[in-house]
């Protein structure tokens, strides 16, 4: 990927208007030639043609000599060719000062990191172009990292930019350059993350959808341990929570039957997804000492949900966990709406082609198992107490899932393409 300084270097030229025929001719002024009145004629005059001659070369200058002219009082005789020169400069100021911002807001955002600075300069930009696919994007995929700002109006204003901005992908808009992301994908991974991990906490249905389409795509995100155990406490405190309530007010102390069964097998098929993500987790921190604290809250809520979907053992998890990212990420399970064989063969995983797990003598892990022992709360381990897997990272606890809260700072890497 091309340096971000070098694609913004290429950006710094602004629109140029083109300047209606005076009335008269200027006399050209040596540049060392100026009044000591700072608002005279042949000193207006002299600051239009050093403008005139640096417009396109050195933009910088010519904006201070184009500041300076407009800033002295218009004669009361003013010609047609003067108040042409100051509509003119007036309209190249304005022009040059947007462009000057579209660069700006993005040298603070993916240069210096100084995403409040950033987001209050794109939202001047935004203010006159509320539908500018390129700062939405910029200020969207990048929104994930707002939260330890710790400033609540900031990360609503950014998880807004990344679902107007995802809209409008949708709709068949697109950028002409999608540096210094990458790509088209690039983009629509982040903006999926950010919406992913911004809707986590109040939402955690919509959000494992948003997440799940994050690491479909070829980017750091699907690399990241982060992501995964997002995933796993999408599925912890979003449908799985939710079925739990629904068996435990349904069928809790009562018999089986036909129904309460079906209803295990669905909450087990959720416990295999969670499995999968919790062990994507700990794979791919490996060894990495910055992820230490978290894998160690992963590996145990993947000890606790493995544990429950395999008779109380840890028989083969290590195997399991080595080689889980030569599998694809399962999508999220089709309901069962009947129950399934009482057994499947042992190599069954959760990425079954139907979507949908199969319970019985094989849970999907790759270990033997049953449905939940008898007795057993439907969806909580064997010791009826339930992981808190809301915060990714966080240690197991008898909390419940709908009470928990996702990690307070994700960490994944920075949105672009690291190439």
């Amino acid at each position: 990927m091309k340096k971000l300084i070098t694609f913004l270097s290429i950006c710094t030229t602004v629109a140029i208007f083109a300047l209606p025929v005076a009335a008269r001719n200027l006399i050209a002024q040596p540049d060392n030639v100026m009044q000591d009145a700072p608002c005279s004629q042949e000193t207006k005059d002299a600051l239009y043609q050093s403008f005139l001659k640096n417009r396109q070369a050195d933009q910088a200058k010519a904006y201070d000599d184009a500041k300076k002219y407009l800033a002295c009082p218009a004669p009361a005789d003013i010609t047609e060719a003067q108040q042409k020169i100051i509509d003119y400069l007036k309209k190249w100021v304005g022009a040059y000062e947007g462009g000057k911002k579209k660069i700006d807001y993005r040298v603070k955002l993916y240069n210096e990191k100084k995403y409040a600075e950033a987001y209050a300069m794109a939202k001047e930009v935004l203010a006159t172009e509320p539908e500018n696919l390129q700062v939405l994007v910029d200020l969207g995929s990048n929104a994930y990292l707002l939260p330890p700002l710790k400033n609540a109006p900031l990360t609503a204003e950014g998880l807004g930019y990344a679902q107007k901005a995802l809209s409008l992908l949708d709709s068949g808009k697109t950028l002409e350059s999608w540096e210094p992301l990458g790509s088209k994908d690039i983009a629509v991974a982040y903006l999926n993350y950010s919406i992913g991990a911004l809707t986590l906490e109040k939402d955690p249905a919509a959000a494992l959808k948003n997440l799940i389409k994050a690491a479909q795509f070829e980017t750091p995100l699907k690399k990241s341990p982060y992501t995964y155990a997002y995933i796993a406490g999408a599925y912890e405190t979003g449908p799985y929570a939710r079925l739990s309530e629904e068996y435990k007010s349904k069928f809790s102390g009562k018999d089986e039957t036909p129904e309460s069964k079906l209803m295990l097998a669905n909450i087990n098929q959720l416990v295999d997804r969670m499995i999968d993500a919790y062990a994507r987790a700990v794979a791919l921190a490996g060894s990495d000492t910055s992820f230490a604290t978290a894998k160690t809250g992963w590996n145990e809520l993947l000890m606790q949900w493995y544990k429950f979907r395999n008779a109380d053992k840890t028989d083969g998890m290590d195997q399991f966990v080595s080689g889980i990212l030569a599998k694809p990420l399962p999508p999220e399970p089709t309901p069962l709406t009947s129950l399934p064989p009482t057994s499947v063969p042992t190599t069954t995983t959760p990425a079954a082609n139907s979507g949908a797990m199969q319970t019985g003598t094989g849970n999907g892990n790759g270990a033997a198992s049953t449905a939940a022992p008898a007795g057993t709360k439907a969806g909580a381990p064997a010791s009826s107490t339930t992981p808190a897997g809301t915060k990714p990272g966080a240690p197991a606890s008898s909390a419940t899932p709908a009470g928990a809260k996702p990690a307070a700072t994700p960490k994944p890497d920075k949105p672009r393409n690291r190439r």
